[in-house]
């Protein structure tokens, strides 16, 4: 939200006295919602109605932490919902979805009743950036049909109709967003069963307080280059990203079980090659690519440099 309202115009001036020091964000794992709450009430008199559902429209779904990660891995769209039902106090402890689905259409209906004009507005950035989330799970332009609020409407529509391309409605019994049932049953653009599998695993290792250790993160690691690797190596920065963890929060796991990242992707292509050269079924090019090389060659000097013999001579001798 701050970062949205300094590209809006506002300096850091604007935030000095705010509940929850802007100095102090760094550090902090979660603020008290009436904090949170003051703030979209301070930067909707600051920059005029709307500004909710524009932050909402820039919101990433690497902002939502695991949880978010764990979305872009779901088979089809609507499963995010399922899974915000569950989980979705690693986020908000303020508020909970429900999904009620008819023959056509899905109502995602949000259950946070406003005791103050804050809870409002972030009703509004959370439907706003639902609609982002799922463009992004989808890689496709999949839009709502009607949006419904229970608290009277802003003075302009101008960023409502420009951010849900659909009629939006206020003063309503409930607050929901309803989209055609078929679109919720598309399939996600990065849907992957094993990762999808260890993310829901991490975010339900969250939700129970459980810290990883090292080893755990280790064989995690492990896991998911074994996975990449037929469409080549993977970045620390890219397997961090699965594991909803830094670069170097990454890189000091691994280095408190005496590894480094570079140690696991070895330590990988040697056991993803040793196992599938004892397979004579398959040739030296499948293992070079299973492996994460590119090209045979690149393949047999690494396996030479690794364990002093050729790839086909530790064959012969198998």
């Amino acid at each position: 939200m701050i970062n949205h309202a300094l590209s809006e115009g506002l300096t850091r001036d604007h935030f000095r006295g705010l509940s929850t020091s802007i100095d102090s964000l760094e550090k902090v794992r979660a603020v008290p919602a009436d904090h949170f709450f003051e703030l979209h009430e301070k930067l909707d008199k600051e920059l005029g109605p709307g500004f909710s559902v524009r932050v909402g429209q820039h919101m990433k779904i690497e902002d939502y932490g695991v949880l978010g990660l764990s979305w872009r891995t779901c088979s089809w769209a609507g499963e995010i919902f399922d899974r915000c039902e569950r989980y979705f106090k690693l986020l908000s402890n303020t508020y909970a979805f429900k999904v009620e689905k008819n023959a056509d259409i899905s109502y995602v209906i949000l259950y946070r009743d406003a005791h103050r004009r804050g809870v409002e507005l972030s009703n509004e950035a959370t439907l706003s950036a639902t609609v982002v989330v799922l463009q992004a799970m989808t890689e496709t332009s999949i839009s709502p049909i009607e949006v419904s609020f229970k608290h009277p409407p802003p003075k302009k529509l101008d960023s409502y109709s420009e951010a849900f391309n659909c009629p939006v409605l206020f003063n309503q019994p409930q607050n929901f967003i309803a989209y055609r049932a078929q679109d919720l049953e598309k399939r996600t653009a990065k849907a992957d069963a094993s990762i999808n599998k260890f993310l829901v695993e991490r975010v339900q290792e969250e939700t129970n307080g459980i810290t990883l250790s090292a080893n755990r993160v280790a064989s995690d690691v492990e896991n998911l280059i074994k996975d990449a690797l037929p469409s080549g190596i993977p970045s620390v920065n890219q397997i961090g990203l699965h594991l909803g963890m830094s670069n170097r929060t990454l890189t000091r796991r691994l280095a408190e079980n005496g590894v480094t990242f570079r140690d696991l992707v070895k330590k990988t292509q040697l056991e993803v090659a040793l196992k599938l050269l004892k397979n004579p079924t398959r040739s030296i090019a499948e293992i070079a690519f299973e492996a994460g090389f590119s090209e045979q060659s690149a393949f047999n000097r690494a396996f030479k440099r690794w364990t002093g013999k050729s790839p086909i001579k530790f064959r012969k001798g198998h």
